[in-house]
């Protein structure tokens, strides 16, 4: 597989290349969205291989750590489907996984029958507890060069981007 800085500098060629042929084309919005997405896919990839060994994919794990996170551990199938950006069809293949494995239960709520919670269990607690601290070097080390500075300036800069992201009109062509 090629290196991520290896297909960053192709994709710098290829742009400025797109770019004299298109010259009105954005080039540096170009070139941030093509990094982002290749720094995203890249990251995706290390968790995907870090939840291999433990039979989870990232849906699972983003859904059992919405769960985890939650103050009471539970959380409706709507709320999931939002949270973890999934349609109803896949959380429901998704939390029938983690039921079978005993990670999380689901069932009426007790304030209103009507209403399903999804809940972690005790054991997908100590999962969670077992599995995260393996995972914190190689989290570590992704930002090993970056300063307290640069990770809040990053993080700031994302929920900017966010935010236009949310604000864009879905239907608008431009």
């Amino acid at each position: 597989m090629m290196k991520l800085t290896n297909c960053i500098a192709m994709m710098d060629e290829g742009i400025e290349r797109v770019s004299q042929i298109i010259p009105q084309m954005p080039l540096v919005e170009a070139r941030l969205c093509r990094l982002m997405l290749m720094a995203g896919s890249t990251l995706e990839g290390e968790l995907e291989l870090k939840l291999k060994p433990h039979k989870l994919n990232h849906s699972d794990f983003l859904t059992l750590m919405i769960l985890y996170s939650r103050p009471e551990g539970s959380s409706t199938p709507g709320e999931l489907c939002e949270f973890a950006t999934q349609g109803a069809t896949n959380m429901t293949r998704i939390t029938n996984a983690l039921v079978k494995r005993g990670l999380i239960t689901r069932g009426a709520s007790a304030e209103d029958r009507r209403r399903v919670l999804i809940r972690i269990t005790p054991a997908g607690k100590r999962f969670v507890q077992k599995m995260l601290p393996p995972m914190f070097p190689r989290l570590g080390a992704m930002f090993a060069n970056f300063t307290e500075t640069d990770k809040h300036n990053l993080s700031r800069l994302l929920r900017k981007l966010a935010i236009n992201l949310d604000q864009m009109d879905p239907d608008a062509e431009s």
